[in-house]
């Protein structure tokens, strides 16, 4: 009998985990406003600006570039190419967040898997506009090594 009472325990404590992770699933979306894999291509900015405060870079105004190249599968490579210093680039996953009714465009970043970022975003067949609050990426405003967290608005025209 305690075997099986062991045995029905650990099932349950399976079962358990294996609902938590649906439903932790199940506001994330391919399919919202728009399908993710409407954004697969290449695209150019026209502004790839970081804010905190009173701090404000544009790479792009300030002579830099920024691409993204995004998957059908909402994977995507963003490169940034600042003026002053060598261009680097990040990784991750576009979705949308569902929730209460809504969607949100939300970026899972490669460093940081288990979470995500929902971004405000405008886009019309040929140009995507993100924005993210306070805290929504991460600049190295004095070109010292470390990152600050801070804002981004982020304009991309199709190439």
């Amino acid at each position: 009998m305690k075997t099986f009472v062991y045995i029905f325990l650990i099932a349950l404590v399976s079962l358990n985990l294996s609902c938590s992770k649906e439903d932790d699933d199940d506001g994330l979306t391919k399919d919202g406003p728009f399908p993710i894999s409407e954004l697969s291509g290449n695209w150019e900015a026209t502004k790839a600006q970081f804010s905190v405060s009173t701090t404000s870079v544009d790479i792009v105004e300030d002579g830099g570039t920024a691409s993204m190249s995004v998957q059908s599968s909402g994977r995507f490579t963003l490169t940034l190419d600042p003026i002053d210093r060598d261009a680097y680039a990040v990784t991750g996953e576009i979705f949308w967040e569902e929730w209460q009714g809504s969607y949100y465009f939300a970026v899972a970043w490669d460093d940081e898997p288990d979470d995500w970022d929902t971004y405000g975003h405008t886009y019309d067949g040929t140009t995507l506009s993100i924005n993210g609050g306070t805290d929504s990426g991460d600049y190295d405003f004095d070109n010292d090594g470390d990152l600050e967290p801070c804002s981004i608005h982020f304009i991309f025209v199709r190439s």
